[in-house]
């Protein structure tokens, strides 16, 4: 190992970095550049050196573990901003907070989670993170217009294009999204962006159902031990004209709920004529429910035979149920029943990360 870590010194030393709460690693880099990271990956890879990519840890699954080289994408900065053609080019290192104050003098969006923290792009694409907005805006898989990332294999590749209207390539940005690193570290990509309406208003209602019938696009549908709220934009008109439909009095701006947090976090996801019932599930907890959606985010003092029968009758109509947060030693695999489409993804895995450095078993079925 000392041999190693003087020939590590040599030609990576440059990109040592300390990163504050990041899991300890017996290297630690913060490379600049695609280029850069593909160079460490290839030389991980032939010594076969288990890898972590890091961006604010915000979107972690499944119990801590200590990788041989932990690779922030803090330092894989820069914005090309194109708001005339509705599209920007992002670093992965690029904190999801500072691109939509960005954006926001041209009341432009790229539709990622709201209320993000210290959430970085380039993390929000790996876990296929959406926001709220998702009822109206489809998930973040569907704005991605390209991705460049370095594979668990050394090479730098790029996929899609960066125009709305481009279709080659485009398996590549929606195969990195959710791949949690798995596939490498993406390092840049292009982001379709919305427009956001003059106004907008958050509105109280006793029925999610009749909300969600009456009303034409809604930004979203969500419930909380609190009560059901609705969330509109458009003109000042249009959100007027809705407001009296579902007969609320309207909260102007969109008023957000914080996302649950406690000893056990997890994620219901149920199609979503069934979100009643797992919010039944969960009613004596922290929980946000997106109607239309079908995903229940819930907290609480969870115990693991409670959260395995939920997740069982999830599994039975359809859904899931993903352990996002827990004790060490909780009991419950975070992912649940492995996708019949197991052996296509450990075929794609091992397409991109031959000699499996990347984050290994952190995917379903140990991956």
């Amino acid at each position: 190992m000392t041999a190693l870590k003087s020939t590590v010194a040599r030609l990576f030393g440059r990109f040592a970095a300390e990163v504050p709460g990041a899991p300890r690693a017996e290297f630690t880099f913060a490379p600049t550049t695609a280029e850069e990271t593909a160079a460490i990956l290839d030389f991980a890879a032939e010594h076969r050196l288990t890898v972590l990519p890091w961006g604010a840890g915000t979107h972690r699954i499944g119990e801590s573990w200590v990788p041989d080289v932990l690779l922030s994408t803090r330092s894989l900065g820069g914005i090309d901003w194109r708001p005339d053609d509705l599209t920007v080019v992002v670093g992965a290192g690029v904190t999801v907070a500072d691109l939509e104050a960005r954006m926001a003098d041209r009341r432009q969006t790229a539709v990622l989670p709201e209320n993000p923290g210290p959430a970085t792009v380039g993390g929000v694409v790996a876990a296929a993170a959406s926001g709220w907005r998702r009822l109206r805006f489809g998930p973040t898989r569907d704005r991605m217009l390209e991705v460049v990332a370095a594979t668990g294999d050394g090479r730098v590749i790029r996929g899609g294009g960066q125009v709305v209207k481009n279709v080659s390539g485009y398996d590549l940005p929606r195969l990195f999204t959710g791949s949690r690193g798995s596939l490498g570290v993406i390092t840049r990509v292009c982001l379709k962006l919305w427009p956001q309406g003059s106004a907008a208003a958050t509105i109280a209602v006793d029925d999610a159902e009749r909300a969600g019938a009456v009303i034409h696009r809604p930004l979203a549908v969500l419930q909380t031990p609190g009560g059901v709220a609705v969330y509109l934009t458009g003109t000042a008109a249009e959100v007027e004209a809705q407001a009296a439909t579902l007969g609320g009095s309207p909260t102007e701006g969109l008023v957000w709920p914080d996302r649950p947090h406690g000893p056990v976090e997890i994620s219901l996801r149920v199609p979503p004529a069934r979100i009643g019932e797992a919010v039944a599930l969960v009613a004596a907890a922290g929980f946000v429910a997106a109607h239309g959606v079908g995903e229940v985010l819930a907290a609480g003092s969870f115990g693991a035979a409670e959260v395995s029968g939920w997740r069982v009758w999830a599994e039975s109509v359809g859904g899931g149920l993903v352990v996002a947060t827990a004790p060490e030693g909780f009991g419950v695999d975070p992912w649940g029943m492995a996708p019949p489409s197991l052996p296509l993804q450990r075929r794609i895995k091992a397409a991109f990360d031959p000699v499996g450095i990347m984050v290994p078993g952190r995917l379903p079925g140990g991956l």
